[in-house]
């Protein structure tokens, strides 16, 4: 009779019990899936992140030189050198204004 019981148990394991918890196997299996797959995703989108986060770094420097140089380009005296080149020199006096007669007529009357 003990021989008939050893040969239903596999480590304190019977059959009947094996087939009984396949369902709840089957879940842990599920989760450990969900488990992996969630971690992954987890490092990709850091990965994402870290590789977006130095693109805007690297964007942000670009900016900064590309208007550093626009303002330095655009000062009067730059602007005046970069003219010189193709004949065209800066005014130094200042500008005129040209009155029409009609117009000063009219505000001497109000």
């Amino acid at each position: 009779m003990s021989e008939k019981k050893k040969e239903g148990k596999w480590l304190f394991i019977n059959q009947v019990w094996l087939v009984k918890n396949v369902p709840f196997f089957l879940y842990l299996s599920a989760l450990a899936v969900l488990y992996i797959y969630n971690v992954h995703h987890a490092e990709k989108a850091i990965k994402d992140i870290n590789k977006t986060s130095r693109d805007l770094k690297n964007q942000q420097y670009q900016f900064k030189m590309v208007r550093s140089e626009w303002m330095f380009m655009t000062k009067q005296s730059e602007v005046v050198k970069a003219m010189e080149a193709s004949g065209i020199k800066e005014i130094l006096e200042p500008p005129i204004a040209i009155l029409d007669s009609v117009e000063n007529d009219s505000k001497k009357t109000d």
